[in-house]
């Protein structure tokens, strides 16, 4: 049997020394082979946005006001600024409208030329006195126009019903006695889901909501669908969404964009037309009075005219 050298120092423990000559070095192969990525791994591919269903809202209900609330989660969306004018607006029209103000800030009042400072009842006392319903209205400067303003008040009322069986329903007992009385009740909301919130969402038959057309927009929705869902299920089955408004918007290519995702995803709840930034909206308040009156005429005054308009034909209201 052959043993080469190798062997033997293996089983000896001897070192052998090899000189370089003797050493043949093997240099390594590479093969470049790309593999199709598996489902888990991918991330970032694109594909067609699917249209994200939102529940729609039933008819309104015969002799009553139709109650819509303006929501979004997000603040500074316009959500407030839209209410006033779309509100005033439909009053010029001949309709009843009534704005009950359900944000802490109160700031519907000032945009209508309320003095909050001399306001007896507010929406606190609508919610927690509602047999003072009718109490709670004051008149703006607009004909048709109502208002129950919001204000300070409402920051202690979520503890006040903590313990209150049926917190959840008492705008909606408050809003019972005014219903006939109005053609149009439009609800402004706080930026977050406390109980004030919850209660605007219980008494409504639809929401609106404001977007403004940046990113992020489609998250919000999102968010705010899911909201929807849950009223739905556990306290207000009747709860949908009538209109998606586009806010804030600029003729930039951004804002074209999320647009075009809007109307993409949400397909038939996007209303135009879109509400272009414009420095009249944001002086109509200082003035106490709506853009219909304060500029009519500027981009935001023909914009919110129009959104107006097609909400009162979305909403059956155009011909009374």
């Amino acid at each position: 049997m052959h043993v080469n050298d190798e062997e033997v120092a293996q089983a000896t423990g001897q070192i052998i020394e090899v000189s370089e000559d003797e050493i043949e070095v093997i240099e390594p192969s590479f093969s470049d082979v790309r593999q199709a990525p598996s489902a888990a791994e991918e991330i970032s591919i694109s594909r067609p946005r699917n249209v994200m269903e939102l529940p729609s809202a039933p008819p309104t209900r015969p002799g009553l006001a139709r109650v819509v609330v303006c929501i979004n989660q997000k603040g500074g969306v316009g959500k407030t600024t839209t209410v006033i004018n779309v509100a005033a607006h439909l009053a010029t029209l001949g309709l009843r409208v009534l704005v009950v103000d359900c944000d802490a800030q109160g700031n519907c009042a000032t945009g209508l030329g309320i003095d909050k400072s001399k306001v007896e009842f507010t929406s606190r006392n609508l919610m927690l006195n509602p047999e003072l319903a009718g109490s709670c209205r004051y008149a703006t400067n607009i004909d048709g126009l109502h208002l129950v303003v919001g204000g300070r008040t409402l920051v202690g009322l979520e503890q006040e019903l903590m313990s209150e069986l049926g917190r959840e329903r008492r705008l909606t007992e408050g809003l019972e006695v005014l219903l006939p009385h109005y053609d149009i009740v439009l609800i402004d909301t706080p930026p977050s889901l406390g109980i004030v919130t919850i209660n605007a969402l219980c008494a409504a038959d639809a929401v609106i909501i404001p977007v403004q057309t940046e990113y992020f927009a489609l998250e919000g929705i999102a968010l705010l669908a899911g909201t929807i869902r849950e009223i739905r299920t556990r306290l207000n089955p009747r709860l949908g969404v009538d209109a998606i408004l586009m806010t804030m918007h600029a003729p930039t290519l951004l804002n074209g964009q999320v647009a075009g995702q809007l109307k993409e995803t949400f397909a038939g709840l996007v209303i135009e037309p879109p509400i272009r930034r414009n420095i009249r909206i944001a002086e109509a308040p200082s003035h106490g009075i709506p853009i219909h009156l304060h500029a009519p005429e500027s981009h935001g005054g023909n914009d919110y005219r129009g959104l107006a308009e097609n909400l009162a034909l979305r909403w059956g209201l155009a011909n009374r």
